[in-house]
C-alpha cells in the first residue's frame, strides 16, 4: 500500500491542482512531480517567466503558493506496480469535504490527466461553486509534445484569473 503527501495548499488557494497518486521516483524522494522527465514544473515556471527550474522542492513549492496554486492527489492511498495510474488498485480517496471546509476560496479545480478526474467524479463528484477542468497529463506517459501540453495548461491558467 502506498500513500500520497499531505496537500500543499494555504488560504490563499483558489486553484488546487489534483495528480492522482506520486509516481515512484516522486514517493522516493517524498516531492511531487519528482520525475525529471515530467513536464509539471517546467509548464508552471515557464508560465511565470521564472525559469529555470529549481532543484529544491520548496523553492516550487513557493512558486505555486505565491500564485495562490495548491496541489494535491485525488487518492490518499492505494496499491499500484509503477507509476501508471492503470495500474492502481484498492484506493481510498482524500477527505475533500474537509479540505474544501477549511480551504473555502477554492474555485477551480485542475485535474491532471483524466485518471484523477475520472476517481475524483466516481467518489466526490460536482462541487457547487467550483469549476473542474480536465488538463492533460504531464507525465512522459502522455505523448503530447511540451509546446501542446504548455499551449493548454497556459490558456486554463489565464482563464482561471490568477
Amino acid at each position: 500500500m502506498i500513500s500520497s503527501f499531505p496537500p500543499f495548499i494555504n488560504k490563499s488557494t483558489k486553484v488546487l491542482i489534483l495528480g492522482t497518486m506520486p509516481g515512484a521516483t516522486s514517493l522516493a524522494k517524498q516531492e511531487y512531480y519528482a520525475y525529471k522527465q515530467n513536464h509539471f514544473w517546467r509548464i508552471f515556471f515557464t508560465y511565470f517567466n521564472q525559469l529555470p527550474v529549481p532543484d529544491l522542492f520548496g523553492e516550487r513549492i513557493k512558486l505555486l503558493q505565491q500564485n495562490n496554486i495548491g496541489v494535491w492527489d485525488v487518492l490518499q492511498h492505494c496499491e499500484r506496480e509503477g507509476s501508471l495510474d492503470t495500474n492502481i488498485r484498492n484506493h481510498q480517496v482524500n477527505d475533500f469535504v474537509s479540505l474544501f471546509a477549511a480551504f473555502p476560496n477554492i474555485r477551480h479545480l485542475l485535474f491532471n490527466g483524466k485518471e484523477s478526474h475520472k476517481y475524483f467524479m466516481k467518489h466526490i463528484g460536482t462541487i457547487d461553486g467550483i469549476r473542474f477542468h480536465v488538463m492533460p497529463s504531464t507525465s512522459p506517459a502522455n505523448t503530447m509534445s511540451f509546446d501542446k501540453k504548455f499551449e493548454i495548461w497556459s490558456e486554463t491558467l489565464t482563464n482561471t484569473a490568477l
